[in-house]
């Protein structure tokens, strides 16, 4: 069948069968269907929507359309075990929770994304260590995998290539948000990767692509009843996103917070919950753990034994980057010019931020791309980012800037401002909300 006659049933709101899927990703692939005819079919289905069976259909053909890993022939001593989040402003997770729960047994090889609209990615994070290869081969990816216990890399072109294809065009495409593509792009990647449990992290608020709760949870258990029905044991947390997590957001800026919390600096005390929620219900899920108590106790000393710090750096090093980025991180990742402090005209509690204005900023800042070819600056961001409940204004800036230049530093930190408000009368919202488990 012609590709526009896949995308004219789709957009008349029809039913595609399974084989009509196959034929139009495999036309993906095979570059035979163009990409405006990608674009046309991922606003079809963002306005129709997919039925379960069609969304099994689509995230099978996707993680079919190139190499399929397996672990068993390397006989690893605990279980294969990732996570995933749907993104949002300063979340660095992954930076720490991957060597957390290799350092407690579990083996995690993780595909991850670069930014995705507002979002930043896992994969722009890891670009700013000098030498890291995120883009490694797959005997190299096997191997870190295999004698570290974790390693990050980004999609390789035989890994789930019509979801690179598709993803690269959705971003630009306004199509990001839509339940059945967001599942079958995230899950093609991981039935690819043959994990045997994941957990995933849905957010929801002001910050994050579902910004409605009820959107979040559908999303949530579209990805847990997919996932677990193709053999992949999957739970999902629903967390809030209405605050930048952590302290710092743009690439190399995040990277330094994890590195400090994974040495022992005291993290930000969100960033730190869902952290070890995360890397404790995989534990669980995997058998390494009887219930999220114990596991993050486990993640917990992981830390405070240094740990899961080594098997940070030994990831990098495995990876190419280099063998002392513990003590010498400060040396291997990108700075910019200009660090700007920004106060308020007077001081204040912040009562709220719109945090998805903020991670546009940073993006306009050049930390993230508003095309898919632009170059990242890895160096620019934010540092020292204040949280709701928290006084500003009096020597306690809001942030600190990271940029290239005074007036873009200062351009930034206006919109900044203009992105919080500050009040007496506001409320803090627990960041963990809800588990979800297959349907």
């Amino acid at each position: 069948m012609l590709p526009q006659e896949i995308i004219r049933i789709k957009r008349d709101g029809g039913t595609l069968a399974a084989d009509q899927i196959a034929e139009f990703i495999g036309g993906v692939t095979r570059n035979s269907v163009t990409e405006g005819q990608v674009a046309a079919f991922c606003m079809a289905v963002l306005w129709r929507g997919m039925s379960m069976p069609e969304r099994v259909a689509l995230t099978k053909a996707m993680a079919t359309s190139g190499r399929t890993m397996e672990w068993r022939s390397l006989n690893l001593p605990g279980p294969v075990l990732d996570k995933h989040s749907t993104g949002g402003v300063g979340d660095k997770t992954s930076l720490v929770l991957a060597p957390l729960v290799a350092a407690c047994g579990g083996f995690v090889p993780m595909i991850a994304g670069r930014g995705l609209g507002h979002t930043g990615g896992t994969i722009d994070k890891l670009d700013s260590i000098a030498g890291y290869n995120t883009q490694a081969d797959h005997a190299t990816f096997s191997k870190v995998v295999k004698t570290v216990g974790c390693a990050i890399i980004g999609q390789t072109p035989d890994l789930a290539p019509a979801d690179k294809r598709i993803y690269s065009i959705r971003d630009t495409t306004s199509t990001v948000e839509s339940i059945d593509l967001i599942t079958a792009s995230i899950l093609s990647k991981k039935i690819a990767a043959g994990l045997d449990c994941l957990v995933m992290d849905v957010k929801f608020g002001n910050g994050a692509f579902m910004q409605d709760y009820d959107k979040a949870k559908a999303l949530a258990e579209s990805i847990a009843s997919v996932a677990t029905g193709a053999g992949v044991k999957t739970t999902a947390l629903l967390t809030d996103m209405n605050q930048v997590l952590g302290r710092t957001a743009g690439n190399a800026l995040e990277v330094v917070e994890c590195i400090e919390w994974l040495k022992g600096a005291k993290p930000e005390a969100r960033m730190a919950e869902v952290t070890y929620a995360l890397a404790a219900d995989l534990l669980v899920l995997g058998g390494l753990a009887k219930d999220r108590a114990e596991g993050v106790a486990k993640c917990e000393a992981a830390i405070a034994s240094g740990a899961a710090a080594e098997k940070f750096a030994q990831m990098v090093a495995g990876l190419g980057g280099p063998a002392d980025i513990l003590e010498s991180y400060e040396r291997h990742l990108p700075k910019a010019r200009v660090r700007f402090e920004v106060q308020p005209a007077q001081p204040g509690v912040i009562a709220g931020m719109d945090v998805r204005a903020i991670g546009v900023a940073i993006v306009e800042l050049g930390g993230g791309r508003a095309a898919p070819g632009d170059k990242i600056d890895h160096a620019v961001g934010l540092t020292d980012f204040a949280q709701i409940g928290e006084t500003i204004g009096t020597g306690r800036p809001l942030a600190v800037v990271h940029a290239q230049d005074e007036a873009t530093a200062k351009a930034m930190a206006a919109k900044l401002l203009a992105s919080v408000s500050l009040s007496a009368d506001y409320k803090i919202t627990p960041i963990l909300r809800e588990q979800v488990a297959a349907a």
